[in-house]
């Protein structure tokens, strides 16, 4: 988590309008999962667009806006989260029948 913590404020000292996290849930303890959304949204509210590459779907449709979802090289499907679980085709090839979206109030 720390090092996630520090890749996040190195990209931040540069004051960009938009960052790219790449995997920032991977290997990180479900403490440090919540310390890192917590920073997402904070940067949200600071207008800082987040561009999140993840395969751990539920923790990062969990705190975002907008979802592309990947699969075999080309976009499955985008939206907000909450349409994407209802979808059928989603649900059949990425998600699962039994996936279920848990969206998060962060507190800071």
């Amino acid at each position: 988590g720390e090092r996630r913590r520090t890749e996040i404020a190195r990209a931040l000292a540069t004051d960009p309008k938009f960052i790219l996290l790449d995997e920032p849930f991977a290997g990180v303890d479900p403490v440090a999962v919540e310390d890192i959304q917590r920073i997402v949204a904070q940067l949200k509210n600071k207008n800082i667009g987040i561009l999140i590459t993840d395969h751990n779907v539920q923790e990062t449709l969990a705190i975002t806006d907008k979802t592309y979802l990947m699969f075999e090289g080309g976009i499955l499907k985008a939206g907000v989260p909450e349409e994407l679980v209802q979808d059928e085709m989603v649900r059949r090839v990425y998600l699962g029948q039994n996936f279920e979206l848990r969206k998060k109030k962060l507190e800071f």
